[in-house]
Formats: C-alpha cells, sequence, structure tokens
C-alpha cells in the first residue's frame, strides 16, 4: 500500500483561479465562493494533486503524510 495524504486548502490565501481543478480534477473543487477545496482531505499520494500543490499561485496548498502530517508540500527548508 502506497503513502496517504492529507490535503489542506488555506482558504484565506486562495484565489480561485482553478489550476488545482485543472491538474487535479479528482482530487479539488471549487465552492460558490470560488474557493479550493479537497473532495477528500486524506487520499492515495499522486502526482496530479502534489502538481496541483506546486502550481498553485498562491502557494495555498498544504500536504502531509497522513497520520504523521511530515510535510510534503511545501518541503521543509
Amino acid at each position: 500500500m502506497g503513502d496517504r495524504w492529507h490535503i489542506e486548502v488555506d482558504r484565506g490565501l486562495c484565489i480561485g483561479s482553478a489550476q488545482c481543478v485543472h491538474r487535479a480534477p479528482d482530487a479539488f473543487r471549487l465552492d460558490s465562493a470560488r474557493q479550493s477545496h479537497p473532495v477528500v482531505p486524506d487520499a492515495d499520494a499522486g502526482e496530479p494533486v502534489l502538481e496541483a500543490a506546486e502550481n498553485c499561485p498562491v502557494e495555498a496548498i498544504l500536504i502531509t503524510l497522513a497520520g504523521s502530517r511530515e510535510p510534503v508540500f511545501p518541503p521543509e527548508d
């Protein structure tokens, strides 16, 4: 079994660009206020979710390992 990620979107930073929805449509949705949120907060690790986080123009997506909450993105310096 592979890694599970916990996915969060900082709604204070999210500008509703929908880049996450375009890159990972199964993982993110925009609500009526055009704010992004994960479809499910804990999901299997996957390249589309990581690409969505890496390409968010305001870096509003935080990914950690489910359980340990060890950072996946953004990486710790």
